[in-house]
């Protein structure tokens, strides 16, 4: 089977040209295997986001390929883009970003209409993703009224409410405290896991990590086989 990601000499620079120029990423090669869960560890500003972007289809590189199941997207257009990331890529940030004035039910909900699913097909998938990840009783409650843990515990549900292949998270436990992060972390794992869907998780936290398929480290721009110390 195809890898459900694979990058090609992806390179990107920000103000090319000018003498502040910033050499993000330096001929990225990355291939991600159906169900294969791999960790990205980088420090803060070392390009891990602007990996995940272009990785995501949100950003172009300036050089190099992006495929996606055997596609190459780099030269599509953006309507081709726009349903890819709509239908097959998952995202997960390290803030939750939920709907304030919606439920976490309908926070899942909505991605899924937008997509043509029924509503009453949509709250089934709804429901189902919260029973998984234990905050089913929360169903109703706006995220100002649900703990931390909870509100990115139905992030990771949002994320996944239309069944994609790939799932990109940057720091998805970074703003949890070590416990709550630990054991929501390990939700997401179990999660992933269970749909057997392909995910990149950035992460600065090498026991997190440890947990994963593999781990690559990005350093000045390049991608290395991580190494535990």
């Amino acid at each position: 089977m195809n890898e459900v990601l694979k990058l090609s000499g992806v390179q990107k620079t920000y103000n090319a040209g000018k003498p502040n120029e910033i050499r993000v990423l330096r001929g990225i090669d990355l291939a991600l295997k159906p169900g294969e869960v791999v960790a990205l560890v980088a420090p803060s500003g070392a390009g891990k986001s602007t990996l995940l972007h272009i990785a995501g289809l949100l950003d172009t590189p300036d050089a190099g390929t992006v495929s996606f199941v055997g596609e190459d997207m780099t030269g599509l257009g953006d309507r081709r883009r726009t349903r890819a990331r709509r239908e097959d890529v998952g995202f997960i940030y390290q803030f939750h970003h939920l709907l304030p004035e919606f439920s976490a039910l309908e926070n899942i909900v909505l991605p899924q209409l937008a997509n043509g699913v029924a509503r009453g097909a949509a709250e089934t998938r709804a429901r189902d993703l919260l029973t998984r990840v234990g905050v089913e009783t929360r169903a109703d409650h706006r995220p100002a009224a649900l703990s931390g843990g909870e509100q990115q515990r139905v992030a990771f549900c949002r994320a996944l409410a239309n069944a994609p292949r790939l799932l990109l998270a940057d720091e998805p436990t970074g703003n949890l405290d070590p416990e709550t992060s630990d054991r929501v972390f390990g939700t997401l794992l179990d999660l992933v896991r269970d749909t057997r869907l392909s995910a990149l998780i950035a992460t600065h936290n090498l026991d997190l990590a440890a947990r994963m398929d593999r781990q690559l480290r990005l350093d000045q721009g390049q991608l290395v086989a991580h190494q535990r110390s």
